[in-house]
């Protein structure tokens, strides 16, 4: 008779576990594929400055502010009057004010309303008129009506920032300061000599890179070359006496 066997039955636990899949990483815990910014202008040599500078220097070897002044006080108010304003506009309107205010107690004595009526050509004349005001105050007060030498205590005065500052060390004191206006930043910018996304990286950059020989003028060549040259609009490259080193790609020289 023939042997039956029966088959044996294993408990679904003694059962050795089935291995596990492994898991899909998150899409968070995958490596991100960052886009390449384009490459900027190619950074200016110290030669290259050195000669750009050469020739800004050649060309005007002595240049001035265009904001006038008979001393550092009316220097400062005119810088304060002039923010969002030209120089033309404020040179019309303070040629008749400092003939009669132009130290702190004169301007004090003067009075807010009656400056307002010399200022009121300039664009926000009133909050100017406010700040020539409790500028002359606070010189008296705290610097025995002195412009103070340093830009930690010009940028303690009312409307006056880091770019007054640097104005009146420079022009006053003969400081090498480098102030940066709209004219300066888009210089910095286009020509890729100091590029930055801020008026204070443009200045840190230019002060880095221009030789100590030309700090005195640097600010002034500047800006000069961004308001007669270098134009916002209409750039004039085929006047610009750097357009051979400038870096801007769409420079028509």
């Amino acid at each position: 008779m023939a042997k039956i066997i029966r088959p044996v039955r294993v408990e679904k636990s003694r059962l050795p576990a089935a291995p596990k899949k492994s898991a899909k990483p998150a899409a968070s815990a995958l490596p991100k594929r960052v886009a390449k910014k384009p490459a900027g202008p190619k950074p200016w040599t110290a030669a290259e400055v050195h000669e750009a500078f050469s020739r800004f220097r050649d060309a005007n070897p002595e240049p001035k502010g265009e904001l006038e002044h008979l001393n550092p006080y009316t220097l400062l108010v005119a810088v304060v009057l002039s923010a969002q304003a030209t120089d033309a506009g404020v040179n019309r309107a303070t040629r008749p004010l400092f003939a009669v205010a132009d130290t702190p107690a004169k301007m004090l004595a003067l009075g807010e309303e009656k400056l307002r009526d010399y200022i009121k050509t300039i664009g926000l004349y009133r909050n100017k008129a406010k700040n020539v005001i409790a500028l002359s105050e606070k010189l008296i007060a705290e610097f025995g009506g002195e412009v103070p030498r340093t830009r930690a205590e010009i940028e303690t005065l009312p409307g006056a920032g880091r770019k007054t500052a640097n104005v009146v060390l420079n022009m006053a004191f003969g400081e090498h300061t480098m102030a940066v206006d709209t004219h300066v930043f888009r210089v910095g910018n286009r020509t890729g000599l100091a590029p930055g996304d801020t008026p204070l990286a443009v200045e840190l950059g230019l002060e880095k890179i221009i030789p100590a020989e030309f700090m005195l003028h640097a600010h002034h060549w500047l800006i000069l070359h961004g308001r007669y040259t270098c134009l916002a609009r209409k750039p004039r490259c085929e006047a610009c006496v750097i357009s051979d080193l400038c870096r801007w790609p769409e420079k028509t020289v």
